[in-house]
């Protein structure tokens, strides 16, 4: 599926399911589809639009990562949204399709579930990975951030697992740079060297999103599942 899936609105906030393929939000200069546009062209076909009520970026998803998002409707909502996002957001899920290690006496075997918390150092183009502990020790790497990922494989298969991961910390590749630095890069991901590409695309998805409602105080929980195929593949 590649359409935009509007799943609640209210006056504060727009939740989404974005699919493959999509920026998030648009880059200087960037004019083709983003998934902040569709959104607006929805709202405005609506009668919804106005100054007053449009999407306004509060979190991200990689271009190749599908699942649910949200966006503010208004600046005020923008700000105290992303302001008091750690304590706002109770669960973000994500479940990624990876390849297993090619040389498991290099990387062994990861438990059924744990934590992954090597920090990650970004390269000139902004790309996280995780260091060399020896090229960290010569000072040679620099802008490393802290960095928590809690893991549960759920399937294994003979060349795949599919894993479920929640974020302690929101750092831009992060999913993407741990599983690859234990030897298990996610399927469809030519930056962190994965051998395959099943689907056509990068094998990670945004499964759910839960969060206190900063103004009802409500709980909230929008789901939308990862495509069937990727547990079939196994």
């Amino acid at each position: 599926m590649d359409r935009i899936e509007i799943l609640y609105t209210d006056a504060n906030v727009i939740v989404i399911y974005k699919p493959e393929g999509i920026l998030s939000v648009p880059f200087a200069g960037f004019r083709g589809r983003t998934a902040q546009g569709t959104v607006e062209q929805i709202l405005r076909k609506k009668g919804m639009y106005s100054q007053k009520y449009r999407p306004l970026p509060v979190h991200r998803l990689d271009r190749e990562t599908s699942g649910v998002m949200m966006f503010a409707t208004n600046e005020r909502s923008q700000k105290l949204i992303m302001d008091n996002w750690h304590q706002m957001v109770k669960s973000r899920c994500y479940v990624a399709l990876a390849e297993n290690p090619k040389d498991y006496s290099k990387y062994g075997i990861l438990p059924d579930s744990g934590i992954i918390d090597d920090p990650i150092t970004y390269n000139a183009y902004n790309v996280g990975y995780v260091a060399d502990k020896s090229r960290d020790a010569n000072g040679k790497n620099k802008k490393q951030v802290t960095a928590r990922t809690h893991f549960k494989i759920t399937e294994r298969g003979s060349q795949y697992s599919i894993f479920e991961l929640e974020l302690d910390t929101g750092r831009k590749n992060q999913i993407r740079a741990h599983l690859a630095s234990k030897g298990y890069p996610i399927a469809g991901d030519d930056n962190y060297r994965a051998r395959s590409n099943p689907f056509n695309r990068m094998c990670l998805h945004a499964k759910s999103l839960v969060y206190i409602d900063p103004w009802s105080k409500e709980e909230r929980n929008f789901q939308w599942p990862e495509p069937k195929e990727w547990h079939d593949i196994l």
